[in-house]
């Protein structure tokens, strides 16, 4: 990292932390923006947020109005970005603290309306008083280099910060040094909304991304706000009602697509099961913690391995869904199968969200969702088993 920013302060002629910026927006590609400053430099850095796209008017007043608290300061208690925009010092200082309690660092941008001109580290630093605040900040802003970086990760093992760098980007095995988590090193999903590469680390298929917050589906990227009533768009396959009038290629592709459809939601439950057992284990340890520090006895925590058990059972029945559905024929009868999957499904994957966040999950409400996923079940293998 240390030879990007040489080339960048050297080339472009920035400052280090305005250096950061640019190359966390070309994803730290030194070749990449050395050309787009050689075939137009003011574009590149109005492109990157770090200049305006028109220059600010100059400020000559030895006293500002700050546009947020509206109180008139000396010139020397404002400051501002490249933009122009001049705030107070104070009203700085809190927007950066809220930015940074939403987990937000080399996102922060200009306190003016529609100014999308970022704040570098520098002038963040220099606003901070808190030493603890100064450390969240840096720290945040350090994972974001790190994830938008294309050689390097982080060790996804719980609570483990160890990064490590793959200089080519084929798939390859890792064996962390640190807490001896197994991963690959090549990522092949993204948040679709900020982009960050991510890799799925648990059973469940509900997803959240580390960098933005966003909450999203394994399996089809949507958003998962309103997921729970479109789960059944996400579990079916939509057959071509006029399949039997295209031609023999056309028929093929289709029957490749459904086949498809059907094998990647049963191969990713397979594969969920498999870090659902890694989840047991971790239960198993937590369990035997408690117990060591008298914390309650075994049997009060049983609870939670009947949990684990439960979404085991559940998530079995929901895998071999799939290759059952592939093989029914399109009807009423298979849009009530369907309907009962993606009801099943969602409780699952509920269920899985609480027993993977059992240690701050309420009791009363962990078991009511291992009764709601039990039901589902019970009810699809009734009313399909014995047909």
């Amino acid at each position: 990292m240390s030879y990007c920013y040489k080339v960048c302060v050297s080339i472009v002629q920035i400052t280090p932390s305005l250096a950061k910026v640019l190359l966390h927006s070309h994803k730290w590609c030194v070749q990449d923006i050395v050309l787009k400053y050689r075939g137009d430099s003011a574009s590149l850095l109005v492109v990157s947020k770090i200049k305006p796209s028109r220059p600010p008017a100059p400020q000559t007043s030895t006293h500002h109005t700050c546009d947020v608290c509206m109180l008139s300061h000396e010139a020397d208690n404002c400051c501002g970005l490249a933009c122009g925009h001049l705030f107070c010092n104070l009203c700085w200082s809190m927007h950066f603290e809220v930015q940074i309690a939403q987990g937000i660092s080399t996102g922060i941008a200009c306190m003016a309306q529609n100014c999308e001109v970022l704040a570098p580290e520098d002038f963040v630093l220099n606003l901070l008083s808190r030493p603890k605040l100064r450390e969240k900040y840096q720290q945040f802003a350090f994972c974001d280099y790190v994830q938008s970086h294309p050689e390097l990760r982080f060790c996804p093992g719980p609570n483990c910060q160890v990064v490590v760098r793959a200089k080519e980007p084929c798939a390859k095995r890792v064996i962390c040094t640190s807490c001896s988590t197994v991963f690959c090193s090549a990522v092949s999903f993204q948040c679709p909304r900020c982009h960050i590469c991510i890799e799925k680390n648990g059973g469940c298929n509900h997803m959240m991304c580390f960098s933005c917050k966003h909450d999203f589906c394994w399996m089809c990227l949507g958003d998962w706000k309103t997921h729970g009533s479109e789960y059944y768009e996400c579990s079916r396959f939509k057959e071509n009602p006029n399949i039997a009038q295209e031609s023999v290629l056309v028929q093929a592709r289709e029957a490749l697509k459904k086949y498809l459809h059907y094998y990647e939601r049963w191969e990713n439950h397979c594969k969920s099961l498999k870090l659902e057992e890694q989840t047991l284990q971790n239960i198993k340890a937590h369990i035997h913690k408690k117990v060591m520090d008298c914390s309650g006895t075994w049997i009060d925590w049983q609870y939670l391995l009947h949990a684990a058990f439960l979404l085991a059972k559940c998530r079995y029945t929901l895998q071999y869904t799939y290759p059952y559905a592939y093989y029914m024929e399109p009807g009423p009868r298979k849009e009530l199968f369907e309907y009962q999957q993606a009801q099943l499904e969602a409780e699952i994957e509920n269920l899985s969200w609480k027993v993977e966040r059992a240690e701050t999950t309420h009791r009363g409400e962990l078991e009511n969702q291992m009764d709601v996923a039990e039901k589902r079940r019970g009810t699809l293998l009734k009313d399909f088993l014995k047909a």
